[in-house]
């Protein structure tokens, strides 16, 4: 499939609390050529002294890295071990910029205040997962893929402990997205376990696990 010595190895950290309902963490990134930036979940970069047993790539070495990072970017201080993996996103060959990233999930306390680096990031939001693809879908918000399936993900869910308890169960989710039209020229994103993951026929019939972007928005399609 992809060449995984083209990445670069990385970590998200998707935070929740319990306020009225589940709430995310979505932060802004610094905008540029006059565009507002999109809104992601903390993280970034394995560094050099995150590696652990000599392999950035490892699960350990992106924790430490989603810790080291959500702290920079957010100023939440987050214990390692309190993260529950839930999922590992790597960028398919033809994306101009890689990453292999790991995505982790923890529960805060709702009081803590964040505090953006103003470099990287420029705004914070909490939010239901429901207000979110709301959001995402009137164009309030831009989301990458990989931060649209995890707000969908959690959209199930209605209080912070269960959907951190739920999605970190078992294995984590491997995504290696194939990327396909259909006749129509829409833009599908094929995932494992979608019918024509292997194949690259995206009218077959059968199981669905891919993401489509139609009229400019995203559409999560999983069985």
């Amino acid at each position: 499939m992809t060449d995984e010595a083209e990445t670069t190895p990385s970590a998200t950290v998707v935070l929740l609390r319990d306020g009225a309902d589940l709430e995310l963490l979505l932060m802004q990134r610094t905008g540029r050529k006059g565009k507002p930036g999109a809104w992601v979940f903390p993280g970034g970069r394995v560094e050099a002294h995150d590696v652990r047993g000599g392999d950035p790539r490892s699960e350990a070495s992106a924790r430490l890295a989603g810790v080291r990072e959500t702290a920079e970017e957010s100023g939440l201080a987050i214990d390692d071990l309190e993260l529950a993996t839930i999922s590992r996103w790597i960028t398919p060959p033809v994306s101009p910029r890689r990453f292999d990233t790991w995505f982790f999930v923890g529960v805060v306390d709702g009081e803590a205040p964040v505090r953006p680096d103003g470099e990287e990031m420029v705004g914070h939001r909490w939010l239901s997962p429901r207000t979110a693809l709301a959001d995402y879908r009137d164009g309030r918000l831009a989301l990458a893929p990989p931060t649209f399936v995890t707000v969908t993900w959690l959209s199930a869910f209605d209080r912070a402990a269960a959907a951190a308890r739920r999605l970190g169960a078992g294995e984590p989710m491997i995504f290696r997205p194939q990327i396909h039209r259909t006749a129509a020229g829409e833009v599908v994103m094929l995932y494992p376990g979608d019918v024509g993951y292997e194949t690259g026929e995206v009218e077959v019939v059968g199981p669905r696990h891919r993401c489509v972007m139609a009229d400019g928005r995203l559409r999560y399609e999983r069985d």
